[in-house]
Parts: structure tokens; C-alpha cells; sequence
């Protein structure tokens, strides 16, 4: 019994190191490096609001998209996720409802929707939409709202960030810090 016990004492005090290394030490570094040099993101990049009363409230993050489907709200990607294939049948049929959906929401607009509007993202989640999907809803958003279309296009266009760099990834208007500030929430 105790050479049993001997040879398996190498590998009780391996699995004790590598936990306490792995499990302990290096998420307390790795975490407290994201604290002090990116704490903001670290946090989840929570956008915080002052209510009328003075105090604070978290409204959301910049990097998870949220769903708005009142008329008088910029409307983001549709949520979650599906590993449909482009081409399948069900993912037409599930692009189909959605364009259904969009010409019952706002049959005024006889624009072609933007693909963005109609398609999940990768992870579902997605926190912007493309500078054409907002233009698409410029004019609902602004009869709602009993204001000028020019006024939604600039708030809208306050919110959208360019290529990095000019040339890397695409223009993306940022769909919950629009809604915020259409309701003058943020400036």
C-alpha cells in the first residue's frame, strides 16, 4: 500500500501545482493587469446614465447589443444566433419573415432593408448596425419622434465609428448609444 501511495505522490503534488497555478495565480494576475490598464473593459464597459433624480444607472454595455422594437427607436440585427448555412432553405424562409416583418413595422418605407437588419450576426449579440440600416430608419424614427429627419441623421451620425485606419473592418453606428441619445439621455 505505501508504494501505491509513493507512486502516485508525484502526480497528486503536479495536479496541486498546476491548480494553484493555473487556477489561482494566473487568473489573479491576468485579472488585476485588465484592472489597472483597462478597467473600463475589464467591467464589461457598462454605460451609465444620470437619472433626473441625480443618480446613476447602468443601462447597458457597449459590446452586447440590446433589443428595441418600439417605432421610435433605432432597431439593431435581429438576436441570437443560427448555424443555418446561407444558402438553406431555412435561413431563406427565417430572412423572409424578417422582411416581412419590417414592411409590417413601417410600410411607408419602401426602401430596399439592409441585409444587416434582416440577418443575425456571428454571436448574436451584436451592439451595431450598418450606416445604411440606420438610414433605412431615419424617416420612421423621426415621424415617431415628431423631429427632423436631419436631427436623427446627426445624433446617428455622432454615434458611428469609421474604418480604423481608414481602411480596417467597416463604418458601424452603435444602436443603444443612438436610442440614448434620442431620448436625451447622453450627449
Amino acid at each position: 500500500m505505501k508504494k501505491l501511495i509513493a507512486s502516485f505522490r508525484p502526480a497528486l503534488m503536479c495536479l496541486l501545482v498546476v491548480t494553484i497555478l493555473c487556477g489561482f495565480i494566473y487568473p489573479v494576475f491576468v485579472t488585476g493587469i485588465a484592472q489597472i490598464a483597462f478597467p473600463n473593459q475589464a467591467n464589461g464597459s457598462i454605460i451609465t446614465i444620470t437619472e433626473e433624480n441625480g443618480t446613476p444607472k447602468d443601462v447597458g454595455s457597449v459590446l452586447i447589443g440590446q433589443e428595441f422594437t418600439k417605432p421610435e427607436y433605432l432597431i439593431g440585427r435581429p438576436m441570437g444566433t443560427t448555424n443555418l448555412s446561407p444558402v438553406s432553405e431555412e435561413q431563406r424562409k427565417l430572412v423572409a419573415q424578417r422582411i416581412a416583418w419590417w414592411q409590417a413595422f413601417d410600410p411607408e418605407n419602401k426602401a430596399v432593408i439592409p441585409m444587416d437588419l434582416v440577418t443575425a450576426s456571428g454571436s448574436g449579440v451584436d451592439p451595431n448596425i450598418s450606416p445604411e440600416a440606420a438610414e433605412y430608419q431615419v424617416a420612421r424614427i423621426a415621424r415617431e419622434r415628431n423631429i427632423s429627419e436631419e436631427s436623427v441623421r446627426k445624433i446617428i451620425n455622432q454615434y458611428t465609428t469609421e474604418k480604423l485606419l481608414g481602411f480596417w473592418g467597416e463604418p458601424a453606428v452603435h444602436v443603444l448609444k443612438v436610442n440614448l441619445a434620442l431620448d436625451g439621455l447622453i450627449q
